[in-house]
């Protein structure tokens, strides 16, 4: 069975892309993978600076995070789009988990060798889109194979009902397709 994180790059609790992350979560599950779903209100990290990791080490919760991600075999990444680019948020967990704890610790031990799909939620037409081409540049960098399928929901400010579910039978489907590559991938590769 495939170890899938799921990270939302959101820390607003009604974020499209919380509630994005949590269908994947479920889609995930029905396709028969263990999930782990982030909760960024449970990483309250600083602004990546070498400063207060040479004083102090890396935060508690980068450490914590750090295990997560190096416990997955898969990660999804659920990024919304600031400014046409990656978030902030998501950029600040990619730096903190990047960095190693102890001299022998192999450079990003926490992503070599992890398989990767990226999805992302905006009201906006492009659904987010710029922010991925940042993201699958980062994350190809530091040796994650991201799977060529992503999805980006646009208009997602009407796309989810009360309950948080997809209103739109077609973006579920892009949602499953996206996971079921990243599976089959990391499945493979395992």
């Amino acid at each position: 069975m495939t170890k899938l994180l799921i990270l939302p790059g959101s820390a607003r609790r009604d974020s499209y892309n919380r509630k994005l992350a949590a269908v994947a979560a479920r889609v995930a599950t029905d396709a028969g993978a263990e999930v782990d779903l982030i909760d960024p209100a449970e990483y309250d990290l600083p602004l990546f600076n070498q400063e207060i990791e040479d004083a102090t080490g890396l935060p508690e919760a980068a450490k914590r995070l750090k295990e997560r991600f190096t416990a997955a075999d898969a990660i999804l990444f659920v990024s919304p789009e600031y400014n046409s680019s990656i978030a902030p948020l998501m950029k600040n967990y990619i730096d903190w988990v990047s960095r190693t704890e102890t001299d022998d610790e192999p450079a990003l031990s926490a992503y070599r060798g992890k398989v990767a799909g990226l999805l992302s939620a905006s009201p906006g037409k492009l659904g987010g889109l710029r922010g991925l081409v940042h993201l699958r540049a980062i994350l190809g960098n530091i040796g994650v194979l991201v799977v060529p399928k992503q999805f980006s929901l646009s208009g997602a400010d009407g796309k989810f009902d009360d309950t948080g579910k997809l209103t739109e039978e077609s973006a579920e489907k892009s949602v499953r397709g996206v996971i079921q590559e990243v599976l089959s991938v990391a499945g493979k590769l395992g």
